[in-house]
């Protein structure tokens, strides 16, 4: 098979959530206001250490587009998409951007949102009231 060739990230940066795998950095988002099946998803400029499935038109929120779901490089576990093509004019700045979804990464803190999420939904967390 090879050796497996990581990018380093330098700075504080998303990562897998199953192996901790440098996926991508704080300063690559896009936006924090997209949605995925499973919740929460952020729009990144570039990624790193992810491979990419094959090319689908995928009807979305916004309308129709070409995507390839992307893995980790390390383990293959599914972490979100890619934007390959967008076939609405107002759609193309999501072209050969990635989605990742919140709950598959861990954030620049090392905080796990899937562990966050199901504490906030058992009212388990702590707030400021």
């Amino acid at each position: 098979m090879g050796r497996l060739f990581l990018v380093n990230l330098e700075g504080k940066s998303y990562s897998c959530r199953h192996c901790n795998t440098n996926i991508a950095l704080c300063s690559d988002v896009v936006s924090k206001s997209f949605q995925s099946r499973h919740g929460k998803a952020y729009l990144f400029r570039k990624v790193a250490n992810v491979y990419a499935g094959e090319k689908e038109d995928r009807m979305m929120m916004t309308g129709m587009h070409t995507v390839v779901d992307i893995y980790c490089v390390k383990c293959g576990s599914y972490l979100g998409w890619r934007y390959e093509f967008a076939f609405e004019k107002s759609q193309k700045y999501k072209e050969g951007k990635s989605v990742l979804e919140r709950y598959k990464v861990c954030g620049p803190d090392e905080n796990n949102y899937l562990v966050v999420a199901q504490e906030v939904e058992a009212g388990e967390t702590d707030t400021d009231e």
